[in-house]
């Protein structure tokens, strides 16, 4: 089995955040005709399915930066690495003495996503939640009292945005912790201000591609991306593959390039593989 995994953003999606209709044919086409293709991303299935809608694929998903599989049939995770009750707990506390309140990202039984939250957001916690509130697949929920392991769910991530030096004090705490895996990261529109997300050790794109290659019996891997965050990957596939609009350090790890991501560059390369 050949598995090719490509990344979402910047990749496999267009300018436009979308997956061209010229992709999800050429995707769906070569999925019934018995490839093995599917994503791998940061974002949770809640996002990950409407951008998928058109394009068929028939293995897990890698959704989460690796910390779980998504089975896009049945809507069901699979094999999630999640955080202890009292590891969730004690995280939390460490958000909220640098004085940021975190998202708390919780699996429920059935597949959904609950967000969980203390209720005041700031204006940047505003629009994040703003973009995200009519999703299937995931839930906020606004609750004063701290945190609270409940039968049935599972933390599975803790995100925060705040202020760039507070970002930057909180992730330099947990970055030393080896039972924490961390990213923090700039917005993009607005770098005074930042991101951090904090899953158990361990978590990665690169862990989960290969967790996923041993789980299918895979004979080669081939992977796709365009950002930092997917060297990890490159580094352990049989082949990597930068599309042109990747950055300079993605181009120069890749094994090759393709096009950009404003044409159909990756649905075009798996089926020269593929055929």
């Amino acid at each position: 089995m050949h598995l090719f995994i490509t990344d979402l953003d910047g990749t496999l999606l267009g300018p436009d955040s979308r997956v061209s209709d010229e992709s999800a044919r050429i995707i769906t086409d070569l999925s019934r005709r018995g490839a093995s293709i599917t994503v791998a991303t940061a974002r949770t299935p809640a996002t990950v399915e409407p951008l998928l809608r058109d394009t068929l694929t028939t293995i897990p998903a890698i959704v989460l930066t690796g910390a779980a599989m998504w089975d896009r049939s049945t809507h069901r995770y699979i094999d999630p690495l999640t955080l202890s009750d009292d590891s969730a707990r004690l995280l939390e506390e460490r958000f909220l003495s640098h004085g940021i309140n975190p998202f708390v990202y919780n699996l429920c039984e059935d597949g959904n996503m609950q967000v969980l939250h203390a209720p005041g957001l700031t204006a940047e916690e505003e629009r994040f939640y703003a973009e995200r509130k009519s999703l299937e697949l995931k839930k906020f929920i606004f609750r004063p009292e701290p945190f609270r392991p409940e039968p049935g769910k599972a933390t599975i991530l803790m995100l925060g945005i705040g202020a760039t030096p507070d970002i930057r004090a909180l992730a330099d705490e947990l970055n030393a912790d080896p039972t924490l895996s961390v990213s923090a990261y700039p917005d993009l529109f607005n770098p005074r201000q930042s991101y951090i997300e904090v899953f158990r050790a361990g978590i990665s794109k690169a862990a989960a591609v290969l967790r996923l290659k041993a789980m299918l019996g895979a004979e080669r891997v081939t992977v796709y991306g365009d950002h930092l965050n997917d060297l990890p990957m490159f580094a352990v596939a049989d082949e990597s593959v930068a599309v042109a609009n990747a950055l300079p350090e993605v181009l120069r790890a890749a094994t090759r390039t393709i096009g950009p991501n404003t044409l159909p560059s990756v649905a075009l390369d798996i089926a020269a593989h593929f055929d």
